[in-house]
């Protein structure tokens, strides 16, 4: 039965010869693990493509709710965190793969006569993974996202001729970032890029197979079959990229900011790791020379990759007398290496917390203060009486999480204000403010706490959030020492003449605590 089963397959759809064919095809001899790159890329795209597809079941694509079913994802859906995790962690690892496939076929003399269009495929592949990074990227709705898409649209503004068309395609003609530019980069990551690489891909393969897997420059054994020799170290090296995704994907959480704030001038975009060259290759160049860092040398490198197959006509020679281009691969290795490191070493450190309102930081003092950690967790796999706080997303309403505050901490000392700025605190969870309820500063969180509760919120702004009749308070601690601001508070128009704020006779505790806020406020 199944043998005929077969023969009606194979006599309406012919797989099992095609089958055969893929199997059983002549590669040569010298075909070995260096050769495994392609098969493993070729798994990351289909992982990137069933965990997106997972994502996009139970994702909202509008800037309001795509923050919020993120977190939905996170901390309610099944295995929904280590499905973003894959789905995170499998971006990068695709660009390393590829990059390294690449950089072998370079350093292998592969893409010479007959495989040039093998070749300049390979590389419009790489320009579509990093698309898909690119477009992917603003898509978490997060300040991170947000921001780090700001510096991409300014960027791509700074392109000759083309920069204003280029913005409006991408739906941000005057700059800023909305509802049009999300729906154009989310379409373009879910509906243009993945049937247009499946074409490519399909493509490539085929390249592939029709001119065969380049062999060494003097081949004198006999080719070989590519199953089972062959086949068994591509299912190897694709096993071992999975176990070390799944590891990352299950180890290291992926974390959701604070949701995207247009008003939060104070945070500092840095774009995805395998970005930061460009990013720190800008500082080169300012001014009318921007230019030059941002569109002409990543173009003319992309023109070059292209032209490589046409530029390198002579013999294919052996790997150990390429010594030209293992040079230019060292070369392009250490500055990449250079530039990523000197923008990982210049991006200020700020913690999570001191982007926070003041109201937000003083929120983690009374959940402190209520002694709420003793039943909810703040740290993953912390599991008390009640739900840990980092696996959930919190959906009370406001009143009725005062209502639970008063009762499970009536004896706390807190008053109504406070248990409605906490709630409203719960009511934005995300993992950056569940990481500032354990990593705050005990001296931090006080002075915030005594910031809001003496109202100065009515005339100084912190982080965007607050009145106006006053300076606004981020980078204070730059701009003056601490004794100049404790005989500030103490004695205002002294050290400000004219100014309409009252003194403050702070103990010296609470002062301190102040000034240590002060401190923490950053430009």
């Amino acid at each position: 039965m199944i043998a005929k089963l077969m023969d009606w397959l194979e006599h309406r759809t012919g797989v099992s010869s095609t089958i055969n064919h893929f199997l059983y095809e002549e590669i040569p001899a010298s075909s070995g693990w260096y050769q495994v790159l392609g098969s493993v890329a070729l798994f990351c795209f289909l992982i990137q493509v069933v965990t997106g597809i997972l994502l996009a079941l139970n994702y909202a694509p509008t800037p309001p709710d795509a923050h919020s079913s993120l977190r939905f994802i996170l901390t309610e859906l099944t295995g929904g965190r280590l499905m973003r995790g894959l789905h995170h962690w499998g971006a990068s690892m695709m660009i390393v793969v590829v990059v390294l496939h690449l950089i072998q076929v370079f350093l292998w003399g592969s893409y010479k006569k007959p495989r040039e269009a093998t070749w300049m495929l390979g590389v419009i592949l790489l320009l579509l993974t990093l698309g898909f990074g690119l477009t992917g990227y603003l898509l978490p709705w997060d300040n991170r996202a947000y921001w780090g898409t700001v510096v991409t649209t300014q960027i791509t503004a700074k392109a000759p001729i083309a920069g204003p068309y280029i913005l409006r395609l991408m739906g941000s003609e005057d700059g800023q970032i909305g509802v049009q530019t999300f729906a154009r980069f989310y379409g373009a990551h879910v509906l243009l890029l993945p049937p247009l690489t499946m074409l490519l891909i399909g493509l490539h393969v085929f390249l592939v197979r029709k001119h065969g897997v380049a062999p060494e420059p003097v081949e004198t054994a006999p080719p070989k079959k590519f199953y089972p020799g062959q086949v068994f170290k591509d299912t190897v090296a694709i096993f071992v990229m999975f176990a070390i995704l799944f590891a990352l994907a299950t180890l290291v959480r992926v974390p959701l900011g604070k949701i995207a704030d247009p008003t939060d001038t104070t945070y500092i975009p840095r774009p995805e790791w395998y970005f930061l060259f460009l990013f720190q290759m800008l500082k080169f160049f300012e001014g009318p020379l921007e230019i030059i860092g941002s569109m002409v040398l990543p173009g003319v490198a992309v023109g070059i990759l292209f032209a490589t197959p046409f530029i390198d006509r002579g013999a294919a020679i052996k790997l150990r007398q390429r010594t030209f281009a293992i040079g230019i691969v060292l070369f392009a290795a250490l500055g990449w290496a250079g530039l990523t490191a000197a923008a990982i070493r210049s991006t200020p450190h700020k913690e999570p917390w001191q982007s926070f309102t003041a109201e937000e930081v003083a929120a983690v003092g009374s959940f402190r203060q209520a002694k709420c950690w003793q039943c909810h967790g703040v740290t993953p796999g912390d599991h008390k009486g009640g739900p840990n706080l980092a696996d959930i997303a919190v959906h009370d309403e406001r009143d009725a999480l005062v209502a639970h505050f008063q009762k499970q901490a009536s004896g706390s000392g807190l008053k109504d204000l406070q248990f409605r700025q906490l709630a409203n605190f719960m009511r934005k969870l995300d993992d950056e403010s569940v990481g500032a309820i354990a990593s705050a500063p005990v001296n931090v969180v006080s002075g915030a706490q005594l910031y809001v509760k003496n109202n100065c919120g009515i005339c100084h702004a912190v982080n965007g959030a607050g009145g106006k009749s006053g300076p606004p308070l981020n980078g204070v601690a730059a701009r003056r020492d601490r004794a100049w601001m404790d005989g500030h508070f103490s004695d205002p128009q002294k050290f400000s003449p004219g100014s309409m704020m009252p003194p403050y006779k702070f103990e010296r505790g609470d002062m301190d605590n102040m000034l240590a806020y002060m401190e923490t406020l950053k430009d």
